[in-house]
């Protein structure tokens, strides 16, 4: 079934920020503009909303998108990612699975429109969202990108692509196949990346992010 869904994850329990996704950005709830953001992209056969809280479930209605209750315990501390998109895989058919997540809300629906025809002109299973660092990176004190031989201006860098899971996509088959294997599906497969600005790649887990977040959004409003 060549069917491209949007799900939007959304977990009731938050430990460094309390009910994060029913907190507002300049007065809308950040899972309400995760919708929106897909309704306004376009590109979607069907928006899901995917959380363990049935609290959750009329403000999809609500904003004419569809809400899957995932199981209790894929909705604790615990649980990844990995084990939420499996459920949800097990349950509805399609081909690609856009996971928009809501506490990204700097990243357009131009972006998002965008990372969807990316991907589908691509032979990836997967597509990540990165930031693209152009600067010197060291990991556990050994250059990623550069080398303490010599000195290189930081334009000549080849730059370093940081996940932000603002916007993320499996293939069904690819990734349940990889499940059934006992294989991380995350990243099986062909791995393919889509750069988003450093503002669209924000995410907000503190109230310091979501404040950060609501400073940058008056900025661009000018």
């Amino acid at each position: 079934m060549s069917k491209t869904i949007a799900m939007i994850p959304a977990r009731m329990g938050s430990q460094r920020l309390a009910k994060k996704n029913l907190r507002e950005l300049q007065g809308v709830p950040l899972i309400v503009r995760a919708i929106r953001k897909c309704h306004e992209a376009g590109c979607f056969d069907e928006i899901w909303v995917n959380s363990e809280n049935a609290e959750f479930g009329p403000i999809a209605e609500a904003e004419n998108a569809r809400f899957h209750q995932r199981p209790e315990e894929l909705g604790n501390n615990n649980a990844t990612s990995e084990d939420f998109v499996t459920e949800f895989f097990n349950v509805h058919d399609c081909e690609r699975l856009v996971q928009v997540h809501s506490i990204a809300p700097l990243l357009t629906a131009a972006e998002v429109r965008d990372f969807v025809a990316r991907w589908q002109d691509s032979t990836h299973d997967v597509m990540l969202s990165c930031i693209e660092d152009q600067i010197e990176v060291a990991f556990q004190g050994v250059p990623v990108n550069f080398t303490f031989a010599e000195k290189t201006n930081s334009q000549d860098l080849t730059p370093v692509q940081r996940i932000t899971w603002s916007i993320t996509g499996w293939t069904r088959e690819t990734f349940l196949a990889a499940k059934a294997a006992g294989q991380t599906a995350t990243y099986a497969g062909s791995v393919g990346y889509f750069a988003v600005s450093a503002i669209s790649g924000h995410v907000i887990k503190t109230q310091t992010d979501l404040d950060v977040a609501e400073a940058l959004l008056a900025a661009a409003q000018g």
